[in-house]
């Protein structure tokens, strides 16, 4: 779903196989409630816009006029709200576990110990760089090829995102992800990524406009800043060396686009293949130093970048690479170093990159990095004090019914054949649902945080998470594993694992509201159900069998069907352009824009089903019909600095907030429930609106 919608008793996780698609009653919701916060937000809309003009700002226009982005967020809206939320909540926790007298080693002192220690920035000003000295000698020790493929292999992390399914990005040259194999569903395998880049993405290299020229200058000027900071002669030099090395590395680097045909992804390369495929770096010491040696064969996800990447470990100088290990080093773990380098790294990575003028304060950069470290620790204390189980229980329904309207859409799609429909339906059938949070969480054991080494801690929970994910490779494939933590703000699809998250931190107002209309409800978290839902069978998903095999499993005749369907909203969505220069790319969004689509579409029968033919109330002068569509527009509320909607423009799966409110254009529903006329500018005739799902 992406957080702006592209990880106590543990009750089991539902398991749809076991849900059926019988629908639940509405019962539950109450047949008016008052208005206020169990209806939608009206004095955030703007009735002087003609919802056929501009249904997002008809929607929010009011709030859009009177909020202003707070300054150390890139952007502000329903998802930021919940966030924020969520952020604060986590503070309590780990103050309070800061606090608390704890046993040695449990994971309520694990937690406190680490947030204490992050926030103690007058500690890491007396430390100075001696924490990092270690990692900045073993790269000055590197002596000749073979050493600096040791030393690779010993930083490959698992510090990939790994819910943006293909857009992964890592400042290391490469990134490790264990995940079940794209042909051996039952077993977890091995992804090899590209990576290498200090910037976003590729086109910041190599994008020739005076926009991108200007952060190419800024980017050098800050990787000298953090030489010069560190006491490393010549900053100015070096970081020329470097920016260009890192272009070099944009130049083989696969697309966005490109990363997002899953088919082109499914690279086995055997070890032993590595040496002549992708000469130049000295596989066996790579892989050796990296715990893989082990492996059978690794997933080349980006065979053009690790090829090209390979070639640049023997092409380039030794002190040019070492030169870029170091500063990647310093960059990398700026933020637990003195107050002079975490400075800098917010002025280039949050100000430059996203426009955000003024860095978090210093406890929401310690709740995020104790989130990043203990996800799981916190989760257990935070689902305790703030997930009621009355909640768990509605939302469960409400998964049922939709799921249940998606199995009527399959039944009624008349271009499927009956041998895609049945095994579509199987999909659906066995899709497995976690609400709330895990079963089973991770075990922390392992990890040791100690108290004053900041640093270290963040040291030492990255390669804790690195060897689970090495370890995971000699167990069979958990397919209700969790890859976000309950105090999250998001939603997630697996395919692999044909599988859906949905954390508790999102299951808050304005997405669920327990005294809300069915109507308001299934319009906000209804359409993240639905959503997510339908990932399964969007252009990714759809390529994924019910075991999360990576497979065909439609008919030729359908498949075109399909995907012609899919080129026309991937046409629709490139025709927004959020600036004059720039445009929605449909194809890098199509995944995210099906799953929209075909959830919203599905969320509307559920919630028309759900009522048992009894009419939806009139809620503050407003239909069912209306609360249904303005309760979505609502949910993407949203206002975003420039230069962070920019970067999401360039290198994110998810659409733009205001575009994707829009997808009620193609609902044929929508146009009687507003007065929708042809000649508004949103207006589209029964035949140019996009029906895939």
């Amino acid at each position: 779903m992406n957080r702006s919608p592209r990880s106590s008793s543990l009750p089991r996780r539902l398991a749809l196989a076991a849900l059926g698609v019988t629908l639940s009653s509405a019962a539950a919701q109450p047949a008016a409630p008052p208005p206020g916060p169990h209806g939608i937000d009206a004095a955030a809309m703007d009735p002087a816009v003609k919802p056929g003009n501009d249904f997002f700002t008809y929607a929010n226009g009011a709030w859009l006029k009177a909020t202003e982005i707070p300054p150390d967020r890139r952007r502000w809206g329903s998802f930021s709200v919940l966030a924020a939320e969520s952020e604060q909540r986590s503070r309590t926790l780990l103050e309070e576990a800061a606090r608390a007298s704890s046993p040695p080693g449990s994971d309520e002192r694990k937690v406190g110990d680490y947030y204490a220690t992050y926030l103690d920035v007058a500690a890491l000003d007396r430390l100075g760089l001696a924490p990092l000295k270690p990692v900045l000698d073993r790269i000055r020790g590197v002596k000749d090829r073979k050493a600096l493929a040791r030393l690779l292999g010993e930083q490959l992390r698992a510090d990939v995102d790994p819910l943006n399914r293909a857009r992964f990005h890592t400042s290391r040259l490469f990134g490790l992800w264990v995940s079940p194999g794209f042909n051996t569903p039952g077993r977890n395998g091995a992804y090899l990524l590209q990576g290498g880049l200090g910037m976003p993405d590729r086109a910041y290299y190599l994008d020739a406009s005076p926009r991108m020229a200007d952060i190419r200058s800024a980017y050098q000027a800050h990787v000298a800043a953090m030489l010069g900071l560190a006491g490393i002669a010549d900053g100015a030099a070096k970081a020329a060396r470097i920016l260009a090395l890192e272009t070099k590395i944009a130049r083989v680097h696969t697309s966005r686009d490109e990363a997002e045909e899953v088919l082109k992804a499914n690279n086995p390369w055997k070890l032993s293949e590595f040496s002549t495929r992708a000469k130049g770096l000295d596989w066996p010491v790579f892989f050796q130093a990296a715990g893989l040696d082990s492996q059978g064969t690794i997933i080349v996800w980006e065979t053009g970048a690790v090829t090209g990447e390979a070639a640049l470990m023997a092409s380039e100088p030794l002190d040019t690479w070492k030169e870029y290990l170091t500063y990647q080093a310093i960059d990398r773990r700026a933020r637990v170093l003195p107050a002079r380098f975490v400075e800098e790294w917010y002025a280039f990575h949050a100000k430059v990159l996203t426009g955000v003028p003024q860095a978090p304060e210093r406890w929401k950069q310690a709740v995020e990095a104790t989130d990043a470290a203990l996800g799981d620790a916190l989760g257990q204390i935070y689902v305790r004090r703030y997930f009621p189980p009355e909640s768990k229980a509605q939302l469960q329904a409400m998964v049922r019914n939709i799921i249940a309207a998606f199995a009527q859409r399959i039944d009624r799609l008349d271009w499927m054949s009956a041998e895609t429909r049945a095994k579509a339906k199987q999909k659906l059938s066995t899709l497995y649902v976690g609400v709330g949070y895990p079963d089973r969480w991770v075990d922390y054991g392992g990890l040791s945080v100690v108290p004053g080494d900041a640093l270290g801690n963040v040291e030492r929970a990255e390669l804790f998470e690195y060897r689970r994910s090495l370890a995971q490779l000699a167990k069979p494939v958990d397919l209700t594993e969790w890859w976000m933590t309950p105090q999250t703000v998001n939603a997630v699809n697996l395919p692999l694992q044909n599988a859906m998250n949905f954390p508790a931190a999102i299951l808050r107002p304005p997405f669920f509201d327990p005294g809300a209309t069915a109507a308001v409800n299934y319009g906000a978290i209804g359409q993240v159900i639905g959503h997510e839902i339908s990932h399964s069978f969007d252009d990714q998903g759809a390529q994924f069998d019910a075991q999360g095999q990576l497979r065909d499993w439609w008919t030729p005749e359908d498949m075109a069907h399909f995907k012609a369907a899919a080129a026309r909203l991937v046409a629709q969505f490139d025709a927004y352009h959020p600036f004059p220069d720039l445009a929605v790319n449909g194809k890098l969004t199509l995944s995210e824009n099906i799953a929209d689509l075909a959830g919203l579409s599905a969320t509307h029968d559920a919630w028309l089903m759900s009522l048992g033919g009894s009419p939806a109330p009139v809620v503050q002068g407003f239909t069912g019909e209306q609360q249904f569509f303005i309760a979505n527009a609502q949910t993407w509320r949203s206002k975003q600095r420039e230069a962070s909607l920019r970067q999401q423009v360039i290198t994110d799966g998810h659409a733009p907030a205001q575009y994707r409110a829009l997808t009620v254009r193609n609902l044929d529903a929508w146009y009687p429930a507003f007065d929708v006329q042809p000649g508004q500018t949103l207006y589209l005739a029964p035949p140019d609106r996009v029906r895939i799902w």
